[in-house]
C-alpha cells in the first residue's frame, strides 16, 4: 500500500500592501532627493503633491519636467499617485485658494485647470490615481449652491480622468463641504456615478470624525477606493500624527484594507512634519510592515485589538502641528 504524505498547511501570505510616503511631508527636500530617500528606505511608491518645489504644475516646460520625473520613478521602482493639496500653489495669500466652491467663476476655473493639469501629469507618470478635495464652503454661500458648484466644476475633470484612464479620487476632508463618506456618495450620485470618480480615504480622518471605526470605514468604502492615506489621529482632533502618537489600532485597519482587494498605494500623510521628514519616513515604514504582518492574524481580521509592539513606533519627537490641525 502506498503511504500518502499528509498535505502541509499553507501559511497565510502577508497582504500585498504597497506603502508610500507623501512629498508634502518632505517639502524641505528637492524632489529627486525625496524620491531617492524613499527608494532607499524600501517604500513602494510616493504620493506626489504638485507644488512649487515638487514638479511645479504652473512653471514652464511641464511636459519635459514630467518626463524626467517619470524616468526617475521608473529607475527607482516607485509607484506614484498625484496629489493636489498644495497650500499656496495657486494663490500666495489664500491657503488652498481658489477652490472649486469660490463665488467667482474665474477663480473656480483656475482650480479646475490645476486638476486638469494634474490628470495629464498623472497619465504621463503612470499614476494610479489623481487626488483632490472640495474646499471649504465660502462665507455667504448656501449648501445647495456649494454642491452645485462642486458638481459642475468636477464634471470636466471626471471626463478628463475617464479619457486618460487615471481615476479621480476625491478626499473627504474635515471642515470641507465634502467632509465625510456620506458626502462622497452625495457627489457620486450628483455626477451620475461615473466609473472614473473614486475615493481617497484618509484613515486618520475616519478616526477624527466618522461614526464608523476606521476599519469599518475601510470596509464601507471598499468598492470606491482609489487611493489611501494613512497616519495616526485622535477622535475629534484634525491633527495628523506620527504612528504611535494617536488612538488608531492599525492591524484591523490593514486587515480590512487587504480584504477589499485594494491594490493602490497606501501613503503616509504627515504634511506638518517636513521639518523632520527623513526621520519620520525612516520610522514609519517599519511600523507599517509590523502592522501589516499582524493584520494577517485571525484576531486582526475579525477586528479585535492586535497591538503593534511599542518598539515599532517611532520616537515621539517635537510636535509641529498647530491647534488648527494638519490639513495638507
Amino acid at each position: 500500500m502506498t503511504r500518502r504524505t499528509p498535505p502541509v498547511p499553507s501559511r497565510p501570505a502577508v497582504p500585498p500592501f504597497r506603502f508610500g510616503y507623501g512629498t508634502n511631508g518632505l517639502a524641505d527636500l528637492r524632489l529627486d532627493d525625496a524620491l531617492t530617500l524613499l527608494a532607499d528606505l524600501g517604500y513602494d511608491g510616493v504620493g506626489l503633491t504638485l507644488d512649487h518645489m515638487h514638479l511645479d504644475p504652473l512653471a514652464p516646460d511641464l511636459a519635459a519636467r514630467t518626463r524626467r520625473v517619470a524616468h526617475r520613478l521608473a529607475a527607482l521602482g516607485l509607484g506614484v499617485t498625484v496629489e493636489t493639496g498644495a497650500r499656496y500653489v495657486l494663490d500666495p495669500r489664500r491657503k488652498h485658494g481658489p477652490s472649486l466652491l469660490d463665488p467667482d467663476p474665474d477663480d473656480r476655473a483656475r482650480r479646475v485647470d490645476l486638476l486638469l493639469r494634474a490628470v495629464r501629469i498623472a497619465a504621463d507618470l503612470g499614476a494610479h490615481a489623481v487626488h483632490c478635495f472640495s474646499g471649504v464652503t465660502p462665507a455667504g454661500t448656501d449648501e445647495d449652491t456649494a454642491w452645485q458648484r462642486l458638481a459642475e466644476a468636477l464634471a470636466p475633470v471626471v471626463d478628463a480622468a475617464a479619457a486618460s484612464g487615471v481615476p479621480l479620487a476625491v478626499e473627504p476632508e474635515p471642515g470641507h463641504l465634502l467632509g465625510t463618506l456620506t458626502d462622497f456618495h452625495r457627489l457620486r450620485r450628483a455626477l451620475g456615478d461615473p466609473e472614473a470618480l473614486g475615493l481617497t480615504l484618509d484613515i486618520g480622518h475616519c478616526q477624527c470624525l466618522e461614526p464608523l471605526s476606521p476599519a469599518d470605514c475601510v470596509r464601507a468604502a471598499g468598492p470606491w477606493l482609489r487611493h489611501v492615506q494613512i497616519e495616526d489621529m485622535r477622535r475629534g482632533v484634525h491633527e495628523h500624527l506620527p504612528f504611535g502618537e494617536g488612538e488608531i489600532d492599525f492591524p484591523p485597519v490593514l486587515a480590512a484594507l487587504a480584504a477589499t482587494g485594494y491594490q493602490g498605494l497606501t501613503v503616509v500623510e504627515l504634511p506638518r512634519h517636513s521639518h523632520a521628514g527623513p526621520h519620520y519616513a525612516t520610522h514609519s515604514l517599519p511600523f507599517l510592515h509590523t502592522a501589516a504582518t499582524s493584520a494577517t492574524t485571525p484576531l486582526a481580521a475579525s477586528g479585535a485589538v492586535t497591538d503593534v509592539p511599542p518598539s515599532a513606533a517611532p520616537p515621539t519627537g517635537v510636535p509641529s502641528a498647530t491647534p488648527q490641525g494638519s490639513t495638507p
